[in-house]
């Protein structure tokens, strides 16, 4: 039997869903059913995956990545804020290479590949869900610190700093652009689902709600201003903008980039770099896992075919 080419099992995380699905070199991923795993433990959920990830074994199969949103630190969680997990070891999942990384910075690995900022030695890319991740990759590599645990750009005091964040310090900029934020600006509670609340704001106002396109506003010129900081900052030749970001771009585009000009320093402002939505979508922390994952296999010894008895 003619061998295929070897296989990665991608786990993609998200505040409210998991899926675990398979990628061949080059990143495509298979289709995947959708999990909910409503807020539970990170011991409710993870033997779920386990059992998932053990339904995909076959020969061709040779690494595992996991997307998640939090503090990676190797192949433990560190924490994840809005899942509330903290100190969770992932090795427990697979026998197999594992590599595991925070889900915004990788999806910014992913559109440095394959997406909006390929063409781009240095990229800035910026993920917004519940509140906002990202990385910077310089010349295709990410730049995630000594332990592992850099983009966390959510947590830069860019906020109030009178208002407490769930991560522990105070004014961080997680709370100025997301559906928190924008239920502030209207004058409601935070929300239960932020991310939610987001959708639902984000198309009312696309339909003309004026509240509603007041508090996108808001939200995105909040986002912006951090954008214009990180640029004094890290000095990109492209932000690439994930999640609610590339939907806060599509609706209130004028005020987030006004955003961005009130935050960068003067001499920027004639010559400031794009501001892009994410190419690949919902789908880039998967295939940033799944080329993370496949980065594991591409050496000679693990090229190498295993002896097969059935194909997948």
């Amino acid at each position: 039997m003619r061998w295929a080419g070897p296989l990665v099992a991608v786990v993609d995380i998200s505040h409210a869903t998991w899926t675990v699905t398979t990628a061949a070199v080059g990143g495509t991923l298979d289709p995947a059913p959708v999990h909910r795993h409503l807020g539970l433990p990170a011991e409710a959920v993870l033997p779920a995956v386990r059992d998932a990830l053990r339904d995909l074994h076959g020969p061709r199969l040779r690494a595992v990545g996991v997307a998640i949103p939090g503090t990676v630190h190797g192949h433990t969680v560190v924490e994840a804020t809005n899942l509330r997990w903290r100190g969770v070891d992932l090795r427990g999942l697979t026998d197999l290479p594992l590599a595991v990384g925070n889900d915004a910075s990788l999806a910014g690995v992913a559109e440095a590949l394959r997406g909006a900022a390929r063409d781009a030695s240095v990229a800035l890319h910026l993920t917004v869900e519940v509140g906002v991740g990202g990385v910077l990759i310089v010349e295709g590599r990410p730049v995630l610190g000594a332990a592992g645990a850099g983009g966390e750009f959510g947590h830069l005091p860019f906020g109030d700093p009178a208002r407490h964040c769930p991560c522990g310090a105070w004014g961080c900029w997680d709370l100025e652009v997301d559906g928190r934020a924008m239920a502030r600006h209207a004058g409601r509670r935070a929300p239960r689902d932020p991310r939610a609340y987001a959708e639902r704001t984000l198309t009312a106002a696309r339909v003309g709600d004026p509240a509603a396109a007041r508090a996108c506003g808001a939200t995105a010129a909040a986002l912006g201003r951090g954008i214009g900081a990180l640029l004094n900052a890290v000095d990109p030749a492209v932000v690439t903008l994930g999640g609610l970001g590339a939907d806060l771009l599509a609706v209130a585009g004028p005020a987030l980039h006004d955003g961005v000009r009130r935050g960068a320093m003067a001499w920027r402002r004639d010559d400031l770099p794009p501001v892009l939505p994410a190419a690949l979508g919902s789908t880039g922390p998967a295939i940033g896992a799944a080329e993370s994952a496949m980065a594991l296999v591409l050496t000679e010894q693990l090229l190498t075919p295993a002896p097969a008895s059935r194909d997948r």
